[in-house]
């Protein structure tokens, strides 16, 4: 499929922003400047870059604990989301959610929470709210291997398949549940074929493959639009860092299993230098104009960390501010 230079770019641009802004985040973490568990999103550019671009900026999206790319891809505002991870006033949650509470209705991003599955039935009910007001939005719901364990997912799937609500549900695939392996917990390794069962059109594609993320959700969301019904897209992909923080080090003890070789295997099927490489041999574009987009980005995360380190932290008077009994 042949697509516009400025799709190209866009993808690109966003896949690079998303990993310089989680890699900026490794030292201040390391250092104790951010104290709330980050679950870092690099390794997985391509399915936030690809699934967001397919959307409308009036689409609802729905995210997890690991959603720092979701909301940038969204076209959230990035020192928003750091000022949120330093627990600063500024932050898209007040600075009072961290890193896993991330939101932004006016870009379409109505939230992400750490709970397993939490947001698929959210995402569910926006589908409805759309369905009912006939408004034409999609509500997309993104989700990690570990939610297919649990129930409100296939309960999800039936009522979305009953009344053909215009939902996509994205399974990013990392082949890991926290550290667990994939083929240590599910009998059945392709899980885009729960959708089956339901009726539902489903699909796996390349998590690492921007491009094919992209075709797919254009084809899903053009369904959803059309009164076709739900779609179940799972993104086979891996994720760089470890579940929680930079490599999972607690207090010196190294928790992360994953064998080195499998990691190497991955790090070689970076999602950026893949679609770089794509752009650069097919001569889509010249190198010095990719240089000058990662210089961007740098410039962007230079700044969103400033404006969060200069950014005042919640006052201790409205602690009990925005809770609901």
């Amino acid at each position: 499929m042949k697509h516009e230079p400025g799709v190209l770019k866009e993808l690109y641009r966003t896949m690079v922003r998303i990993r310089h802004c989680e890699e900026s985040l490794v030292e201040p973490i390391l250092r104790g400047e951010v104290v709330c568990p980050c679950h870092l999103y690099s390794g997985q550019e391509a399915v936030a870059a690809g699934i967001c671009k397919a959307l409308s900026r009036d689409d609802y999206i729905f995210g997890n604990h690991r959603s720092h790319g979701h909301f940038l891809a969204k076209g959230c505002d990035m020192g928003e989301m750091v000022a949120e991870i330093y627990g600063r006033e500024t932050g898209c949650s007040r600075g009072r959610g961290g890193s896993m509470h991330l939101i932004d209705p006016g870009a379409g991003m109505l939230g992400s929470a750490p709970i397993v599955a939490g947001t698929i039935s959210l995402a569910m009910g926006a589908a409805l709210a759309a369905s009912i007001r006939q408004d034409n939005r999609v509500a997309l719901s993104f989700f990690g291997d570990g939610a297919t364990g649990e129930g409100v997912l296939y309960e999800c799937l039936n009522f979305a398949a009953l009344r053909k609500l215009p939902m996509i549900f994205v399974c990013e695939n990392n082949l890991y549940a926290t550290h667990m392996p994939i083929r240590e917990c599910r009998i059945e390794s392709g899980i885009h074929k729960v959708g089956d069962a339901f009726c539902i059109s489903n699909c796996v594609v390349d998590g690492n493959d921007v491009l094919q993320v992209y075709e797919a959700c254009s084809k899903a969301v053009e369904q959803c639009r059309n009164g076709g019904g739900p779609s179940f897209i799972e993104c086979l992909t891996y994720r760089f860092r470890g579940h929680v923080g930079p490599d999972d080090n607690i207090q010196g003890s190294h928790t992360d299993i994953r064998p080195r070789e499998e990691i190497e295997w991955w790090l070689d099927k970076d999602p950026i230098k893949r679609f770089e490489r794509h752009l650069l041999v097919n001569r889509l574009f010249e190198a010095q104009e990719l240089n000058e987009i990662k210089r961007e980005a740098e410039t962007e995360v230079t700044e969103a960390h400033r404006f969060a380190k200069n950014s005042p932290r919640p006052d201790r008077k409205d602690m009990k501010s925005y809770v609901f009994k």
